[in-house]
Order: structure tokens, then sequence, then C-alpha cells
């Protein structure tokens, strides 16, 4: 059953969200988005995450009170700066942060961190996955900013993935 519908939740929100779009359940409607939920799930198997283990659950709880107190304080610092951005401009910049975390739900997990915190934005991620380059939006000290980035987000998700 398995390998007919793999997925078979998101064949069910596949052709509930078609009927929803077409605002109409005509046996044409339900037939087509049934084919739809059928078939988009198989095509797409290939592209489904790996499975995920979780091996310290409780530091997920940790981190996301780690990244909301961040996004406050950033919001903070980021509205703060460019409140006063006549006097003292932003020292923007692009730095390179390696990395020791290879997990691709890790990865994930981190960019969305990333996204979420004002004041950084995910740039680019090396091919063998070693670097990882970021904008920051006011950088004071880059080898601290590293380091802090490194023990704060990328740590807790090695000891939550790897």
């Amino acid at each position: 059953m398995k390998r007919l519908f793999p997925a078979p939740w998101l064949s069910l929100a596949l052709w509930v969200l078609w009927l929803v779009l077409n605002l109409s359940i005509s046996p044409g409607n339900l037939l087509l988005g049934a084919v739809l939920g059928f078939i988009a799930p198989l095509m797409m198997r290939k592209l489904r995450p790996l499975p995920i283990r979780i091996r310290h659950p409780g530091v997920i709880l940790r981190l996301f009170f780690i990244v909301g107190r961040d996004v406050l304080v950033s919001n903070l610092a980021v509205a703060w700066s460019v409140l006063n951005a006549g006097r003292c401009p932003p020292r923007s910049k692009f730095i390179k942060v390696p990395l020791d975390l290879r997990d691709a739900n890790g990865l994930a997990a981190l960019a969305m961190i990333c996204t979420v915190v004002p004041g950084t934005v995910w740039s680019e991620l090396a091919l063998d996955r070693s670097i990882l380059l970021l904008h920051v939006f006011d950088l004071e000290d880059e080898a601290l900013f590293i380091q802090h980035f490194k023990a704060t987000y990328e740590r807790p998700l090695m000891e939550i993935f790897e």
C-alpha cells in the first residue's frame, strides 16, 4: 500500500485543495482531484526529505526558546540600528561560517533559523556543505559572531539531528 500511496495525507490534502480551488464538487473535479492526489506524490517520491531521527528531544525545547529570545532581541537591535542609521550606519558584511553540521534536516532547520532571526540572511551553502555564506546586517566582530552562531544554533542542531 505504501508503494501506491507514499504519502496518503498529502494525497488527501491535494485532492481537497483541488476541490477548494475549483469551488466545485462535480464528478469531473472529484475524479481529476483524486488522480492528481494519486499521481503527484508518486512522481515526487524521490524529492521527499529523509526520515528524521531526533537524538535529544529536550534540546529542541531549549533551542526553541533561544531562537525566540534572539528574534526579539534582534528585532530591537535592527530597529534601533535603522533608526540611528544617519549617525552610525550599520556595518553589513558577508561572512563565511565553517559548518560541522552535515544532516540535511539540520541544515534546513538552520536555514529557517537564519531566516526568522532579523539581521541575518542565509545566502549560499557550499556544495560539500562545509561553508555557509551568511549576510549579517550589523557586524562588530566576525570571529565572535561565528563563535556565537556555531555555539547557539549549530551545536544544538547537531545534538538533535546527528
